[in-house]
């Protein structure tokens, strides 16, 4: 399972404002930073510390230690602040468990995000957590996967994977993983990955799993 808009909701935009003004730039800029570095964040080629040396200097700011350390600070607070599990998530994962199915949890992430899902009782009902800024590589890659079905030790065949992102979703369909897409708000325009099944909550997938 994918994390963000998936288990959880998150208010980027609250997070990007909040930054950029404590960066000292505007949103924009910050945004188009951050979006040049992230691929580098995500699969831990960057760390925090240095990915906001990088977005700073591109936005013509000098990267002060103490900025950086307080751009660091403010980013693992606005995560925790503006983040939310969904209601059906700690039940869903809960029922699995107790079916002996085995659970990953797959995200494109940076730091910070194994520490949340510690504190929000999710990593607890997990058996791996895969998360791209550990393992060096990010969905839609195909190697991100076969690492968390190494992890779970089953086959493509006989995993199941939910994801919000069509693209992502693809990448799982393109192994032979069963691939669900979970839209927890509207479309916005995206259309489903050919061979997905397109769900609205997890009580869905449920009925899927057990019929």
């Amino acid at each position: 399972m994918d994390v963000y808009d998936t288990m959880v909701s998150c208010d980027f935009l609250v997070r990007r404002n909040e930054m950029a003004m404590l960066a000292g730039v505007e949103p924009q800029a910050w945004r188009e930073g951050y979006q040049r570095f992230e691929h580098m964040l995500n699969t831990g080629q960057l760390t925090k510390a240095e990915g906001f040396e990088r977005i700073l200097r591109g936005c013509g700011v000098e990267p002060r230690p103490d900025l950086v350390r307080a751009l660091l600070d403010k980013d693992r607070e606005l995560l925790f602040a503006t983040t939310r599990l969904y209601d059906d998530v700690l039940p869903f994962l809960t029922g699995l468990q107790s079916r002996g199915i085995k659970i990953a949890i797959v995200s494109n992430c940076g730091e910070y995000t194994r520490e949340l899902l510690v504190e929000r009782g999710v990593a607890a009902l997990a058996d791996a957590l895969v998360l791209s800024c550990e393992v060096g590589a990010a969905k839609p890659e195909a190697q991100i996967f076969r690492y968390a079905l190494e992890q779970l030790g089953v086959t493509a065949g006989a995993a199941l994977f939910v994801d919000d992102q069509p693209g992502y979703c693809a990448g799982a369909v393109a192994l032979g993983i069963s691939t669900v897409q979970i839209v927890r708000g509207e479309m916005d325009g995206l259309v489903p990955a050919a061979g997905t099944t397109v769900v609205r909550s997890l009580p869905e997938v449920e009925a899927m799993l057990w019929g």
